[in-house]
C-alpha cells in the first residue's frame, strides 16, 4: 500500500468526526476518538451470546484495541485505514489510559465505495501487546508469529481458533462479525499521543503508567471497559 492511500484511508475516517456539530468541533479529534470508544465499548453489554463472548475475551485480556471508524475505500485497488486507542488491562482489573495507533491494510479486489465499520482487536498475552507496543509498525499474521482470530457472529458467536493472540472482531451498521486482518500494519500515533496529554510520550509511558499520565478525558472509556 502506498504511503498516498494510507493517508487517504485515515483522512475518511477522520470525516465523521470533523463534520460533527459545534460542540463536537470545540473537543479535540483526539477526545472525539476515545468518546467514539466509550460508545463500542457500551455496546458490548447488549444481550446475546455474542456479546457474551465479548466480554468474556475482554476479562481475561491483556490489552484492548477498539478502533471506532475503519474506512476502506477504492475500485479494484482498495485500503482501510483508521485510528485507534488501545489500553492495557492491569492484574488489578482497572484499565491504562489510551494510546493512539494507527491501523492499515491493503487488499485487491472487485470492490467499490466505501464503507465504515469499528474494529476491535483484543490482546490476549504479554507476548502479542509487546510486538504492538515496541514495533514502530508491526505486521499482523503470521509474520510476526502472531496467532489471530475471529470472532465470529451468530446465534452462538463461536469463536474461531482458541487460544489465539489476538482476537479480531468488526461492525458494521450495529452488526458484529469476523474480519481479516492478516497482513495488516499496526503502530502507534506518536503525534496524537503528545496533543492529548499535552507533551511529547511514548506509547509505554502511557499504558503502563510511568511518567504521571493523567488524562480525565479518558475516565469513562476506562470505566466503561472497568464493567466489563
Amino acid at each position: 500500500m502506498t504511503r498516498r492511500l494510507v493517508m487517504a484511508c485515515f483522512a475518511l475516517a477522520l470525516a465523521p468526526l470533523l463534520a460533527a456539530g459545534p460542540q463536537a468541533r470545540g473537543q479535540s479529534v483526539q477526545q472525539q476518538m476515545v468518546d467514539a470508544a466509550v460508545g463500542v465499548v457500551n455496546s458490548f453489554y447488549n444481550p446475546g451470546a455474542y456479546t457474551d463472548n465479548v466480554r468474556a475475551l475482554v476479562r481475561r485480556s491483556r490489552a484492548i484495541l477498539i478502533v471506532p471508524n475503519l474506512v476502506k475505500a477504492g475500485f479494484i485497488f482498495g485500503a482501510q485505514g483508521g485510528q485507534g486507542v488501545l489500553l492495557i488491562h492491569y492484574r488489578t482489573g482497572s484499565w491504562s489510559y489510551p494510546a493512539f495507533f494507527n491501523l492499515g491494510a491493503a487488499s485487491f479486489g472487485l470492490q467499490a465505495g466505501v464503507a465504515v465499520s469499528k474494529v476491535v482487536l483484543i490482546i490476549m498475552n504479554d507476548r502479542a501487546l509487546q510486538l504492538a507496543i515496541t514495533n514502530t509498525q508491526l505486521k499482523l499474521g503470521a509474520d510476526a508469529g502472531l496467532a489471530i482470530a475471529t470472532l465470529g457472529a451468530g446465534a452462538a458467536g463461536y469463536v474461531t481458533s482458541a487460544g489465539a493472540d489476538i482476537y479480531a472482531l468488526s461492525s458494521s451498521q450495529g452488526l458484529f462479525g469476523g474480519i481479516a486482518v492478516q497482513g495488516g500494519a499496526l503502530g502507534p500515533n506518536p503525534d496524537w499521543n503528545a496533543a492529548y496529554y499535552g507533551r511529547p510520550i511514548s506509547t509505554e509511558a502511557i499504558v503502563y503508567g510511568r511518567g504521571g499520565v493523567v488524562q480525565p478525558g479518558a475516565d469513562a472509556l476506562r470505566r466503561a471497559l472497568g464493567r466489563l
